[in-house]
C-alpha cells in the first residue's frame, strides 16, 4: 500500500496556542481529511527553530501561515529555514522567494502600468522619502505612503499639505485621527519604517474593498470589506464583517474575469512566476478607483491568508496534493 504524503499546517504558536479547541485551520485539516491525508500540525516560535526544522524536513509539503509582522516578531528566521525545507524538496506554499516577489508593497510599484496601477514611487531610504516627498505634495492631492510588510494598517499613513509648512497624517492603524503636524515631525515618524510605497489615496475608499481570494491562477472566492483606517472621520460604514462569497457570486463576475483572464497572467509575465509557483491560497485586495480604472490595486497578501472561504478548502488540499505529485523522484 502506497503511503500517504505527510503534510504539515505551520502557524506561529503565539497565534493560535496548542490549547485553542478548534484550532484556527480545522477546516483545513479537515479537507485534506476528507482527501485521506491527516495534516499534521507545525507550531513554529523562533525559539524552537530547530525542532521545526527536524518536523518539517521529515514532510512532502507544508502550508505556513504566518504574518511578516506581528506583536514585534517577523518571518527573518522562518524563511530561512523554509528555504532551506524547499531546497530539500519540501513543496512550501508560500515558498520565500514567491513572498518577496509579490508579498511585499513592492509589487504595487512592478505592477503599476497594468490597468490595476496608479502613479505609484518607491522610496528605498528614508533619505529618498525625506528629498522627494515634499514636491510630490506640492502637487495638493492627499498620498498614501505604505510601508513595505506589515498587517493591520501599521505604517500606513494618508498625508496631504496643510499650509505653512505642515501636513495632515492620518495613521490607518487603530481608528487613528487625521493630525496636524509640521511635515519634518511627519517624515520623522516615518525614518523607522525602512522602504516605503507612494499611492494616491482613493476618494471612494468609503464603498470599501474587494479581496479576491485565489488557488494558484483560479479565483476561488471573494469578500466585500469596509476598511476603517483614513474613512474621514463621521463617515458612515456597513458594519465591519467579512461574508464570504462563491466564485460565481453575482457582482463579482467582472473581476472575475480580469484576475483570470488579465490580471493574474501579466502579473505572473511581469514577476516571472509559473502558474506552479503561485501560492494554493492567496488574495488581492482592490479598491475603487476613479475614471478609466475602476479598481486599484491595494495589495497581495501571500504570507498569512486567512481567513479565506470555507469552500475554497478543498481545493487548496487538492493543489497542494497535485504540486507534491508534480515534484521529481
Amino acid at each position: 500500500m502506497e503511503a500517504q504524503p505527510r503534510i504539515g499546517l505551520l502557524w506561529r504558536r503565539e497565534w493560535d496556542p496548542p490549547s485553542a479547541d478548534p484550532p484556527k485551520l480545522h477546516g483545513v485539516f479537515a479537507a485534506f481529511s476528507r482527501l485521506s491525508v491527516e495534516a499534521e500540525p507545525v507550531l513554529y516560535s523562533d525559539d524552537a527553530v530547530d525542532d521545526v526544522r527536524e518536523q518539517i524536513l521529515g514532510l512532502d509539503g507544508v502550508l505556513v501561515w504566518v504574518n511578516p509582522i506581528e506583536n514585534g516578531l517577523d518571518r527573518s528566521v522562518l524563511n530561512p529555514l523554509l528555504q532551506e525545507a524547499a531546497d530539500a524538496g519540501v513543496f512550501v506554499s508560500a515558498h520565500p522567494e514567491v513572498i518577496r516577489r509579490m508579498g511585499t508593497k513592492e509589487v504595487l510599484v512592478a505592477t503599476s502600468s497594468m490597468s490595476w496601477g496608479t502613479d505609484t514611487r518607491l522610496y528605498r531610504t528614508w533619505d529618498d522619502l525625506h528629498a522627494e516627498l515634499p514636491g510630490r505634495l506640492e502637487a495638493g492631492a492627499p498620498l498614501v505612503l505604505k510601508q513595505m510588510r506589515g498587517m493591520g494598517g501599521h505604517g500606513v499613513w494618508k498625508v496631504e499639505l496643510a499650509g505653512d509648512g505642515s501636513v495632515v497624517a492620518q495613521h490607518a492603524a487603530g481608528g487613528a485621527t487625521p493630525e496636524t503636524m509640521s511635515l519634518e515631525d511627519f517624515l520623522e515618524r516615518c525614518r523607522d519604517y525602512g522602504a516605503m510605497v507612494e499611492q494616491p489615496y482613493q476618494r471612494r475608499l468609503n464603498e470599501g474593498m474587494k479581496r479576491v481570494y485565489l488557488t494558484h491562477d483560479r479565483v476561488v472566492g471573494f469578500t466585500q470589506q469596509y476598511p476603517r483606517g483614513l474613512v474621514p472621520p463621521g463617515t458612515e460604514l456597513p458594519p465591519a464583517t467579512k461574508v464570504f462569497e462563491s466564485p460565481e457570486a453575482p457582482g463579482f463576475q467582472d473581476l472575475r474575469e480580469r484576475t483570470e483572464s488579465e490580471w493574474v497572467p501579466e502579473l505572473q509575465r511581469i514577476l516571472g512566476l509559473e502558474t506552479q509557483r503561485l501560492p494554493v491560497i492567496w488574495d488581492l485586495d482592490f479598491l475603487h478607483g476613479e475614471g478609466d480604472r475602476d479598481y486599484v490595486l491595494c495589495e497581495i497578501n501571500v504570507s498569512s491568508t486567512f481567513a479565506f472561504p470555507e469552500a475554497a478548502m478543498p481545493g487548496v488540499a487538492r493543489a497542494t496534493l497535485e504540486r507534491i505529485g508534480e515534484r521529481p523522484s
